[in-house]
């Protein structure tokens, strides 16, 4: 009987070695990446049944990779396994697409449940996280943290320029040019009403653009 094929993209090694360690005896782990735009195009050659990914990771954000990949590969199922328990950003993740959003603190034991969880079609989240889900929802059912006037080449500019990168080594990631580089980044400054890159980079946090 063939096991489910699951690829890891998170940023830090010794914890996508042990995630494998622990799932290896049920799963086959295909593939391990460390930044969302390796994990887009290792999916696509792949082919995976599910993908755990964290949503804090550089080149291009979880929330934003698992978006691209559910448009690619609308059946993998995506299990968010990350710090940050900010009940939006975990509302958002299960609205992108998710099928499982947990905490990195929670035993091994869940991890297990959650990807069986999502493999069979039931959306699973933390306990803890899913009781604020329900009181930020009630609060504010509208809410979303992607801003909406904002194209996702747009979007892989902002997140790369707020890590800290120049416009020639986001011109060389995204094989475009400099100039294009300042064109989507001044666009978005403009439409932002923004002053500095300073307010870019506290842009890119807020709007979820940059996960920390």
């Amino acid at each position: 009987m063939t096991r489910p094929r699951l690829i890891l993209a998170d940023d830090h090694t010794i914890l996508v070695q042990a995630f494998t360690k622990l799932l290896e005896p049920f799963y086959d782990v295909v593939g391990c990446v460390a930044d969302g735009r390796s994990l887009i195009e290792m999916a696509s050659r792949l082919k995976p049944d599910a993908v755990v990914l964290d949503i804090g990771m550089p080149l291009m954000n979880g929330l934003e990779a698992g978006l691209r990949l559910k448009e690619e590969l609308p059946l993998v199922k995506l299990v968010f396994l990350t710090m940050n328990d900010d009940p939006d950003l975990a509302l958002e993740a299960m609205r992108s697409g998710g099928s499982a959003y947990l905490l990195k603190t929670c035993p091994s034991e869940e991890l297990l449940l959650a990807i069986q969880s999502a493999l069979k079609g039931q959306p699973y989240v933390t306990p803890f996280i899913a009781r604020a889900m329900e009181n930020s929802f009630i609060k504010n059912p509208e809410a979303t943290g992607q801003p909406k006037d904002v194209t996702p080449r747009q979007r892989e500019v902002v997140q790369l320029l707020a890590e800290g990168k120049s416009m020639k080594e986001v011109a060389d990631v995204l094989h475009i040019t400099e100039r294009t580089v300042a064109f989507h980044k001044y666009r978005v400054m403009d439409a932002m009403h923004l002053h500095s890159s300073a307010e870019l980079v506290q842009y890119a946090i807020k709007s979820r653009i940059l996960v920390r």
